[in-house]
């Protein structure tokens, strides 16, 4: 299982702050290809996909949403189906 885990919002709406944190899976990402995965913020500042999951406090939360909210790096693309079977993006 490829995993990142970000203590991000629920719906990556920037300053939309909570304490939980969001796993990236990027194996049950619904949009997840070549295009999708190289305009996400996981590749783009982490690099593929690890085995092994990352925790984002949130002082580094708000630091990713100001890079993409400037242009500077591109959102989370992650794209999952919950359990309702409606596409939640986390990034939008």
């Amino acid at each position: 299982m490829n995993q990142h885990s970000f203590a991000a919002s629920p719906h990556g709406r920037p300053g939309d702050h909570d304490t939980e944190s969001l796993v990236v899976d990027c194996d049950r990402c619904v949009v997840r290809s070549p295009g999708a995965c190289a305009d996400c913020v996981v590749s783009v500042l982490l690099g593929p996909p690890a085995d092994d999951p990352v925790q984002i406090d949130e002082q580094e939360r708000a630091a990713l949403d100001a890079l993409a909210g400037s242009g500077l790096v591109p959102p989370l693309r992650l794209v999952t189906v919950t359990p309702s079977s409606t596409p939640d993006p986390a990034g939008a």
